[in-house]
Formats: structure tokens, sequence, C-alpha cells
């Protein structure tokens, strides 16, 4: 498709806001239609069995339609199909040694998907689920987080089908041992600093970093996530979880209200929704549930801290499963997990729900018991665990909704702080990076919302964190020509 020669950019006034057209010969809402369709369409077939990158892509794109028609050059420069390429896929074999001396073999990868606007970054999964596909969705959608942040970083995630549940601190150090000696390659502190995700904890930084540092033989900061005294920034594993509470309060702040004395449901158990929990305690909220994968608990009383303690103890050291939960404290009650696909933690009546498990969590049927239950605001800790259309159903129906590529930036947001101590050879105190997450969290919901007004959709949370992601990596890659 030929747009004709760029004319002059012009500058005009829009909703308040003062936004840049591309003036040339026409091209209209029917032009990028069929275009988005196009490369949905590509994606599809260049990507088959893929369906959570299909999903991703196709929740991004589809809503970037307003900008591709004020900004036409980005459909002639081609950037969506350039964007939804990886710029390269890693993938590797790690053989490990287990305590009984037996070999075994796991399939590693690294999706390095863009570093358009800084070094790829993103975090590290092992569990069995973990496959190229899945890791795909990931990287995409931490190209468009990673830009919200307002820091330079590119998009990037890894991982393997590695199951850490189950084996011994010796089996789990030699399998990342493994792990680090066949990516370490294609990482570094310029190039790509990976972190931590679902199975790769502070504990597996270690092995990890212990494993480049080995290999390097040199200290820089090449991975994110490192303990405290040899690195690491303050507040790294709680930041996801603050990030989330702290992107409520702002929701909540717009419109002249706070998390005070709401009821909060939370999904998970691990890092997420620890710390999801922990800040809304801060803020004055109560929740009143958790979960993994076995079934989920339902604390009438609400979650206090000491009892928040008892779970970080339950799930960070002993391990254990979230049902131990009710048998410990009196008024509570335990809910197993059913062959039924409605998960019915998202039927209790609450004002505030933050899903923060795994992907696809919320199905329709679950979005549907949410506005049912009184749930006025979600916020998403997990990457997309809202089916799209469930998403659909809560923004028709009022319910103030946070994508996790805005919501839970948080995490990625203190890895880019961590970066930058490395660099400076120092180290911020935790009121110091608390500070600094705040205000990237508030700057997120700040560019999410003017730029959603800016496109005539007020309070549209999902196109404005799209379009908002989208238009600086977007325009960075038009300063990159390809060759």
């Amino acid at each position: 498709m030929t747009l004709g020669p760029y004319q002059p950019l012009v500058t005009v006034e829009k909703m308040g806001f003062m936004t840049t057209l591309d003036h040339r010969r026409s091209i209209t809402n029917e032009v990028v239609r069929r275009h988005v369709a196009d490369v949905l369409a590509l994606v599809e077939a260049k990507n088959p069995g893929e369906p959570e990158f299909h999903q991703a892509v196709g929740e991004v794109v589809r809503s970037l339609e307003p900008a591709l028609v004020l900004h036409p050059r980005h459909v002639d420069a081609r950037i969506l199909e350039r964007l939804v390429e990886p710029d390269r896929v890693i993938s590797f074999g790690v053989n490990w040694v287990d305590d009984q001396g037996e070999i075994h073999v796991n399939r590693g990868y690294r999706v390095q998907m863009s570093s358009s606007i800084g070094p790829y970054k993103g975090g590290l999964r092992f569990h069995p689920t973990v496959n190229q596909g899945l890791l795909k969705f990931l990287a995409f959608e931490q190209t468009i987080k990673d830009s919200l942040t307002t820091l330079p970083l590119g998009g990037a995630k890894g991982g393997s089908d590695f199951d850490p549940k189950g084996r011994t601190e010796s089996e789990i150090r030699r399998f990342c041992q493994s792990f680090m000696t066949e990516l370490y390659p294609y990482i570094g502190e310029f190039t790509d600093v990976p972190a931590g995700d679902i199975g790769v904890g502070e504990r597996e930084i270690g092995y990890l970093f212990g494993q480049y540092k080995r290999i390097a033989k040199r200290f820089v900061g090449s991975l994110t996530g490192k303990g405290i005294k040899w690195g690491g920034s303050a507040i790294r594993q709680e930041a996801t979880g603050y990030g989330v509470a702290y992107f409520a309060e702002e929701m909540l702040a717009a419109r002249g209200d706070s998390l005070e004395g709401k009821t909060c449901l939370v999904s998970g158990s691990g890092n997420v929704a620890q710390f999801t929990v922990e800040k809304l305690i801060d803020l004055g909220a109560r929740a009143v549930t958790l979960s993994d994968s076995d079934g989920f608990i339902h604390d009438l009383h609400g979650i206090d801290r000491e009892k928040l303690e008892w779970v970080k103890e339950l799930k960070n050291e002993r391990r254990g499963r979230i049902r131990e939960y009710a048998d410990h404290f009196p008024g509570s009650i335990y809910l197993p997990r059913s062959n039924d696909p409605d998960n019915p933690l998202w039927s209790i009546a609450a004002d505030c729900a933050f899903p923060s498990a795994t992907q696809n969590e919320i199905n329709e049927r679950d979005a549907e018991h949410l506005i049912a239950g009184g749930v006025r605001l979600v916020a998403e800790g997990a990457n997309m665990p809202t089916v799209p259309r469930g998403a659909e159903l809560l923004q028709a129906a009022g319910v103030f909704y946070a994508p996790s590529k805005a919501a839970n930036a948080g995490g990625v947001a203190v890895s880019g702080l961590e970066m930058a101590q490395n660099m400076q050879l120092t180290q911020w105190s935790s009121e110091e990076v608390d500070r600094r997450l705040r205000e990237i969290m508030m700057r997120i919901h700040d560019t999410v919302c003017r730029t959603a007004a800016e496109y005539d959709r007020p309070g549209d949370y999902v196109l404005g964190a799209n379009i908002a992601g989208f238009v600086k990596v977007a325009d960075s890659m038009l300063d990159e020509s390809p060759i």
C-alpha cells in the first residue's frame, strides 16, 4: 500500500491536547481496518499453534486503529509487521543432572522482541507450560509495557519448561547453571537484561548470576532481581504488587475516591499477590481472598499483616498450599478447584479485583460475576489475566479496567532502577526506590489517561495504554529505518 509523498507535519489542538497530525494523501478508517486485518492474518499464518500470541497481538493491534489513521507513516513504514516479528528467538537444550545422577533435558528460550528504545528487558519463567508462543506473547506485551514506564527499555521474555516444584535446592542450582551456560552469549548489561518471573525468584537469580559471573569473569548488572547484598535494589520483590495498588489508587483518585475501606479480591499467592495485599493494607483496603492452583481461600475478616506474614512463610519458605490458611485462621473458608471453567473466587461481592495469578484466569462468565458482585475496579497484576470478551464486558459495564501492561509495570520499572543503581555503583534506600516507583506509576496513569482523552475515549485504559506504548516504540523504529 502506497499512501503518497509526505507533507509537512501540522500541529493542531484536539480535546485540549496538542496533537501532531501527519497530513498526506488521505488514509481512511477502512484502509486502516484492512491493514490491521492483514497484519493479524499474517501473524496467525506465520505463528500457528500460538493462541496466546495471537490474542495479545490482536488485543493491541485492533485498538491502534485511531492512531494509525492519525499517523499514516506508521502504516507506510510497516511498523506493525515489524513490531510483531521478534528480532530473534533463541532456543536451546538444557542438560542437567539430578541428585540421583540421572540426566534430564529441558528446553530453554529467549525471545528478544524489540530493542528500539533500549536494551531488551523482561523476565525468565520456569514452568512446565512454557513454550515459544507463550513467551512471544509475554515479550510482545513487555515491549509495550516497558515503553510506558518512561525508562529506556526494550522488550523480551525467556524461560524453560523446567518445573522447580518438588526439586531439591541442589537440583535447581544445577539446572540454573546449565541454563545460564546456554543463555550467556545473548545477554549483557547493554544488550539484554533478564529478571525473574514465575518460578524464578531471588534464589534462582542468584544461581543464574553466579554462573554468568563465573563465565564472564566480571561483576556487571546483567540480571535484575538480585539479592540486596550483592547489587539488587530495595523493594524489587515488592515492586509489581506495590505498583498495581498504586495504579489502582490513581484510578480512584482521578474520580475523587480512594482505596480506603474498599473490599478487594486478589488471586494468586505468589510474589505479586502477596505484595499487592501488603500495599492494599497500607492504603486502608481489605483483601479477602488468595489462591493457588488447588483452590482459594475467602477470609471474611480480611487478611491483616499477621496473616500475610504467615502466608509469606507458607509459600516462600515451606512451599505449602493455600488450603492450610483455612485450617490456621478461623473465620476463613477454603474452596478447592473444580473442573468448572468458572472461578467462584470472582463471584464474591467486593469493590475491587486484582487478578494476580496467570494469563486468562478471568473468563467471560467470571467477568459477569465480577460485575454482578459489585466490583467497580479491576487492576491486572498478572500478565493478560482477562480474556478479550471478559475485558469488553467489564468496560461496557463501566468497570474501571486497567490492563496489565499499565497496572503491573512496577516490576520492570524497579528493574530499570536497579540497572541505574548498578551503573552508578550505588544503592538507594527503600524509601527512595518506593518514591520513584510511585512517581513512575503516577506518570504511567497520567500518560494513559491523557492519550485516551486525546483519542476521544476518556477513561479507556486499554486504548490509552496500547496507543501510548506503541507510538513511542513506533516513532523510534521510524528513526531507525531498516537498511
